[in-house]
């Protein structure tokens, strides 16, 4: 075997490969339209070797992920796939990867990638609580092995998306994956799609929500934040003048579709986009950063180095990837203030953790995201 799950990230190209459209859930928040569709065999042994007689410039090893639908409803042509790649000498290390809801991991299959832990990460999407994940995700708690994660891939962590329901329920959805034995909630990512984030329904219940994280990351300094709370802080007080996407859309989060066909990312596919949005888009220059960057955003906005986006749900709502969904300011800048909260607290319990720099670009920021936000939630906070 040429790979091991010792790369690191930052000089990582990241293709994902569609192995089958199929899905066995239907989770309330997908945007994705499913089919019985699938990849050949002979059509993924092409794009393995597309991908490695053509990584761009500058990376030296990759990451493979296999995605559905549900990838392993396609578990023969993964383990087909694997043993391809691993049978020819590449040219840079490499890692597959693939996410799951875990309700078709079977025996044969766990003996599988329990074997394969050295070129192959299996990661489990969790939306918390039996309660909560079973409105999210088609009543399929009860059907997940999850000590199988936790035993075989404790540092990977899992996936949370939040919907209308589970916002309600995220502090103890969050301390209850943290309570299973992961150290790392991998995302938690807000559901894309039709949601007005910023409706004050929202706003008045996420406030006691992280306000509830907050100390309980505190009092629990030594895990990993979840990817809400994770933000450089100190990026918001430095000037840059450079202009950069926020992913790698186009240049190194590319997709392949189970006909072969290659697309910017994995959202931007036809299980999102129709033939006409998607001829549009294929004719963006994914290498020009200018065309992601929502300029209002960009020149007038404080956080905007933290604020995370997705360029194909923007395209999605705005059919543009140049403007980000406004419908999502307000509650990240109540996040933005709970983050600033939680770092003053950290500071205060742990100051070695910051080195000079970052602490006093940290500290000027929490005061900047204070003077600027908080008038805003001032009586609601």
């Amino acid at each position: 075997m040429k790979s091991d799950n010792t790369i690191t990230a930052l000089s990582r190209y990241y293709p994902t490969i569609c192995i089958t459209h199929k899905c066995n859930l239907n989770c309330t928040y997908c945007y994705q339209n499913h089919d019985e569709k699938r990849m050949s065999f002979e059509t993924a042994k092409k794009v393995i070797d597309e991908i490695f007689n053509n990584i761009p410039p500058g990376f030296d090893s990759v990451e493979i992920d296999l995605i559905g639908g549900e990838p392993l409803l396609e578990f023969d042509l993964l383990k087909d796939i694997v043993q391809y790649t691993c049978s020819t000498p590449r040219k840079v290390k490499f890692l597959f990867y693939a996410t799951t809801n875990g309700t078709v991991l079977d025996l044969e299959m766990k003996e599988w990638f329990a074997a394969h832990k050295n070129c192959f990460v299996l990661g489990l999407s969790l939306d918390g609580q039996k309660d909560t994940h079973d409105y999210n995700r088609s009543n399929s708690f009860d059907r997940i092995d999850i000590d199988f994660f936790r035993r075989h891939y404790p540092e990977q962590g899992i996936k949370m998306t939040l919907s209308e329901y589970s916002l309600s329920h995220l502090a103890e959805n969050i301390k209850y994956c943290h309570s299973l034995g992961f150290p790392e909630i991998g995302g938690v990512n807000l559901a894309e799609g039709d949601f007005n984030w910023d409706s004050d329904e929202f706003i008045d219940v996420i406030i006691t929500q992280l306000s509830d994280l907050v100390e309980f990351y505190v009092e629990n300094d030594s895990l990993k934040l979840n990817q809400m709370f994770d933000k450089k802080l100190s990026m918001c007080d430095v000037k840059n003048s450079n202009v950069d996407k926020w992913c790698g859309i186009g240049t190194s989060t590319v997709f392949f579709d189970i006909d072969g066909r290659k697309y910017p990312c994995p959202f931007v596919t036809p299980m999102t986009f129709n033939k006409s949005a998607l001829a549009s888009i294929m004719k963006t220059d994914f290498e020009d950063a200018s065309c992601f960057v929502d300029n209002d955003c960009c020149n007038d906005c404080y956080i905007y180095p933290i604020c995370p986006t997705c360029y194909g749900a923007n395209y999605l709502v705005n059919s543009t990837f140049k403007q980000r969904d406004k419908r999502r300011c307000r509650i990240h800048k109540l996040i933005a203030l709970f983050v600033a909260d939680l770092n003053a607290k950290l500071i205060i319990k742990t100051p070695d953790k910051f080195d000079d720099g970052t602490l006093l670009h940290t500290i000027n920021a929490i005061k900047t995201i204070r003077e600027l936000y908080l008038p805003e939630f001032d009586s609601l906070i």
